[in-house]
């Protein structure tokens, strides 16, 4: 996989002041262009945009400072429509105005980036391999914060917010194998590995009932394949370090990719906190 990344780096590079074809970079990659994305974010903690958009700047910095080109013309060869986005943009990561790089005594540049291995893991990962027919997760969804440690307090609203009733309503539907109330995360926003941004949050249930659901919400989940993660400890922490090592450990030494679907967790038995059983679910495909 390594190998690929650093063939995907070339071709971007090479292709800096183009349009980059991203059913190239899926074909270089060998892996789809969803899960090439999120497993750059994963290794790198930064979006392919937001690397792309950087080494761009990085070479316009060194054009604007060894050349006497316009701003203009430099802004449209790296992909803006305009000097004032451009100059937005540029000052932003600079922290100076494209006109001001010549003078400027603080040099700043964006380095292009390799991928290489570390050897790193060592621990037992507790995993399954199990193909599901469709369902749907029912509950009460909210907007929250990405945050990777700790507990989340808009989560902690959500849950708050479901009633006695709703709660009773929502464990009536569980006609699956999991009777728990079920954590569903969706949606995330495109700096989620910075750390940064939001994601759509359920909690409730899953079930293959198709009746009215009335005011609850609900996601249709697609028939696929699932990865599913088991470990037993101190919660959240246990559970938030296996997110960890699913992502910078299991994937890149697996031969599947993610695919689009929610991110599903559970808990069983949270009376002792130091020892909660807990399950992740993330979709995935055959490379």
């Amino acid at each position: 996989m390594l190998i690929n990344f650093n063939k995907v780096m070339e071709y971007i590079e090479t292709h800096l002041v183009e349009e980059i074809d991203f059913n190239m970079v899926s074909k270089i990659a060998g892996v789809s262009e969803y899960h090439f994305r999120k497993m750059f974010s994963y290794i790198s903690g930064m979006t392919l945009s937001s690397y792309i958009r950087k080494r761009r700047l990085s070479k316009a910095s060194f054009e604007l400072m060894q050349t006497n080109t316009k701003i203009i013309d430099v802004a449209i060869k790296y992909g803006y429509d305009s000097a004032d986005g451009f100059t937005r943009a540029f000052k932003e990561w600079f922290g100076v105005n494209p006109s001001e790089v010549k003078y400027t005594k603080n040099f700043k540049v964006f380095p292009r980036m390799t991928f290489q291995l570390t050897i790193k893991g060592g621990s037992n990962m507790n995993y399954r391999i199990e193909k599901k027919e469709a369902f749907k997760l029912v509950g009460v969804k909210g907007q929250v914060p990405i945050e990777f440690e700790g507990i989340n307090a808009e989560i902690i609203k959500i849950s708050q917010s479901i009633t006695e009733d709703q709660r009773k309503l929502l464990q009536s539907y569980r006609n699956e194998e999991i009777k728990n109330v079920v954590n569903a995360s969706f949606d995330f926003d495109d700096k989620r590995y910075e750390e940064k941004g939001n994601l759509n949050h359920l909690i409730g249930s899953i079930t293959t009932l198709d009746i009215d659901f009335g005011d609850f919400d609900v996601v249709e989940v697609p028939a696929c394949t699932w990865a599913i993660f088991s470990c037993e400890g101190q919660f959240p922490t246990l559970l938030q370090d296996t997110w960890g090592k699913i992502s910078s450990e299991w994937l890149p030494s697996s031969n599947y990719e993610l695919i689009n679907v929610p991110e599903i967790s559970f808990n069983r038995d949270m009376s002792d906190m130091q020892n909660v059983y807990s399950e992740i679910w993330i979709g995935i495909k055959e490379k």
